[in-house]
């Protein structure tokens, strides 16, 4: 399964990062390097078995926060 992973993220960099350096935009090919390696680290941790703590509690614990600070 980890072969698959790394299989197809390298896919998707031979597809889509060659025509980003050829109209060079460099900034669009920043932006997508960074999420492509956040999409690639979460994926590899959910394949090994990692458990991945949901978005959604730290967001509850932001506006949480900030809603007691505003009162």
């Amino acid at each position: 399964m980890v072969y698959g992973l790394i299989f197809i993220f390298i896919l998707i960099i031979f597809f889509e990062i060659p025509g980003l350096i050829r109209r060079k935009l460099w900034r669009e090919l920043a932006a997508f390097s960074v999420f492509l390696t956040i999409g690639f680290v979460l994926s590899f941790l959910q394949v090994i078995g990692v458990k991945i703590p949901s978005p959604n509690d730290g967001i509850t614990f932001l506006v949480e926060t900030v809603s007691k600070m505003l009162k």
